[in-house]
């Protein structure tokens, strides 16, 4: 079943990074009622997202950044934890996400396996990511990593277990990155 809609207004608010909307429509319920609703939207594009994992090692490679909106909400030093990813410009998932593994980590990867595509903050924001894995080893290391132009990445190599702890204890709070490592359990590539 569709939605039944009405856009009353498209609204540009702002075109100075992505695009952010102003949205008023007109939403008819199952029971036939229509209801007028007034939303922001940020169409920031597509991105993809890669967990990079080793089974012999039994670890994983994150990142450390900043990231302006989880200071702005509380996070005292704005540095995330967080899965590789990356907006998809006009690159396919696959081809985005090996060049953000080369650039942010320094791993060439070779096979990646896409998992699934999952919309992560739907109330507000047009984002799907693309979700991928592959295993790294050091034969796959090109460079340091730490990002390009004005990126400044921190690349870890973390055991499993301590990654599992780091969810459990906030240090990691990124929902792809948590998602990503419940999937590398659940799929039995990792071991807690």
């Amino acid at each position: 079943m569709s939605a039944n809609i009405d856009i009353i207004k498209n609204k540009i608010l702002s075109e100075n990074w992505f695009v952010l909307r102003n949205f008023t429509y007109d939403l008819t319920a199952k029971d036939g009622t229509v209801i007028r609703h007034r939303r922001e939207v940020y169409d920031r594009g597509n991105g993809a997202t890669i967990l990079l994992y080793s089974r012999e090692k039994n670890s994983v490679v994150l990142t450390r950044q900043f990231r302006i909106a989880t200071w702005v909400n509380g996070n005292p030093d704005g540095m995330l934890t967080e899965a590789c990813a990356g907006l998809l410009d006009n690159d396919s998932p696959e081809d985005c996400i090996r060049k953000e593994a080369v650039e942010e980590t320094g791993y060439a990867v070779g096979e990646v396996e896409k998992l699934f595509e999952l919309y992560m903050s739907p109330g507000g924001v047009t984002e799907v990511v693309h979700f991928f894995a592959a295993e790294y080893s050091e034969a796959l290391r090109d460079n340091a990593g730490g990002g390009v132009e004005d990126e400044d990445i921190d690349v870890m190599e973390i055991s499993f277990p301590d990654a599992w702890a780091m969810i459990k204890d906030g240090r990691i709070r990124d929902g792809k990155t948590v998602t990503l490592l419940q999937h590398a359990l659940i799929a039995g590539w990792l071991h807690l």
